[in-house]
């Protein structure tokens, strides 16, 4: 018999949020946390707007010296583990309450440090190198926030990065889960990471068509997954990390359980490297793997947090996934796209849309697609249009799909059930 997964901890630091109860506050209240642009001058760009995050204070969480030695992503990354660690009672004197030797870091990310890749780059052209930062490489690589994570805690398991683009937060609480399981550690950290609102970033997606334009003047009004009028996503960043632990540790402790992880299901399309495939078969196929691997029936899921990214080919085509995966009971259950109100914060977005999932369990609630003004005829479900609604949950699950085919999705179901 499978060991069972638990989560007992949640940290958030995202455009609409930097706790877990400022996330869940603006996700009832259906608020957007996009607006223009502050971290740069967007001169010369067609897109000027995305989800930043705001107020953030790394010296809350850690000291400035060393956060002077991380990016960005980074820092995200473990002012949301100094959360989740917080409120799972793991924490002592800043370093975490368990065999170090049995705690683990598992983080997705999907870019790394664009903004020391890009000034280190402008250093080396205009200035030589012998002006480029010293600590470009080590804060720039994308396994730089779970080893800090692993540093700052003392975190002696393995910590480890997982790079499958959009769905590497995903994929990284897979990779936690599955080393719970077979007994590899008894507590992990996981969950993702982005902080990629920079020139380089924004560019490079701009010229591939795939960023909202039409609403830079009402930024608050442009991610609109499942809408007739939607035209793009909005780039945001976040980081959204559980403490996962065994079941048995947990109890032993006696700790607060939050919920169950209870699946996990992976998949690649073998299509195209940016686009879904357009009849969903792929991402039905990680979404049926993890129901399986959760040993739920579809008819037993309430709600489903969507990848709905607000692009033209991926709402028509998650749609179609969702119908695949769960039959009859897609158009029973309330589903909905988060995105509307933080973007899409790439990597960061699986664990954020996860812990979502969590809180509406817990709450009792399902978040809202925000901006669902005028429904496209394809997607023809129930996405809890713009204003958040209530109800019993038993079990939800997050879909994330990701550039190159990547597909994931995670279970969650409500503890003791």
């Amino acid at each position: 018999m499978q060991r069972k997964v638990v989560i007992t901890g949640m940290g958030v630091i995202s455009p609409i949020g930097n706790s877990a109860a400022e996330y869940e506050a603006s996700l009832k209240a259906g608020r957007s946390g996009i607006g223009k642009i502050r971290s740069f001058d967007t001169a010369g760009f067609d897109v000027t707007i995305a989800g930043e995050v705001r107020d953030f204070d790394p010296a809350q969480w850690f000291e400035k010296k060393d956060a002077r030695k991380m990016c960005r992503f980074t820092q995200f990354a473990v002012a949301a583990a100094a959360q989740a660690l917080e409120q799972a009672g793991l924490l002592s004197n800043g370093k975490v309450r368990c065999a170090p030797e049995t705690a683990g870091v598992v983080l997705g990310n999907g870019i790394g440090g664009f903004e020391v890749v890009a000034e280190s780059y402008r250093k080396l052209f205009n200035e030589g190198p012998r002006r480029m930062l010293p600590l470009t490489v080590p804060m720039m690589i994308s396994n730089e926030a779970p080893g800090n994570i692993s540093i700052v805690f003392g975190m002696k398991g393995p910590a480890f990065t997982q790079i499958t683009a959009c769905a590497s937060g995903t994929d990284a609480l897979g990779q936690a889960l599955d080393l719970i399981r077979v007994g590899r550690c008894e507590v992990v950290v996981a969950g993702g990471t982005e902080a990629c609102v920079v020139p380089f970033a924004i560019g490079g997606f701009q010229m591939l068509k795939a960023l909202s334009t039409k609403r830079c003047d009402t930024p608050e009004k442009a991610s609109r997954p499942f809408d007739a009028d939607r035209d793009g996503f909005v780039l945001g960043e976040a980081a959204g990390v559980f403490v996962l632990e065994s079941e048995e540790h947990a109890r032993t402790r006696d700790a607060e359980i939050l919920a169950e992880f209870a699946g996990y299901g992976a998949s690649a399309d073998a299509y195209h490297i940016t686009a879904p495939a357009p009849d969903g078969e792929g991402g039905a196929r990680a979404i049926s793997l993890a129901l399986k691997d959760a040993d739920i029936r579809p008819e037993e899921v309430q709600y489903y947090n969507a990848h709905g990214t607000s692009t033209e080919i991926n709402d028509p085509a998650e749609t179609k996934m969702i119908k695949t995966a769960f039959g009859d009971q897609a158009y029973k259950m309330k589903i909905s796209s988060t995105k509307s109100m933080t973007g899409h914060c790439i990597a960061g977005s699986g664990g954020l849309e996860a812990i979502a999932c969590v809180l509406a369990i817990r709450g009792g609630f399902f978040p809202p697609t925000i901006n669902l003004e005028y429904p496209d005829p394809e997607c023809d479900l129930d996405y809890v249009p713009n204003t958040v609604q209530y109800g019993e949950i038993s079990a939800a699950v997050s879909g994330s799909l990701g550039f190159g085919g990547h597909n994931g999705a995670v279970v969650f179901k409500k503890y003791g059930l």
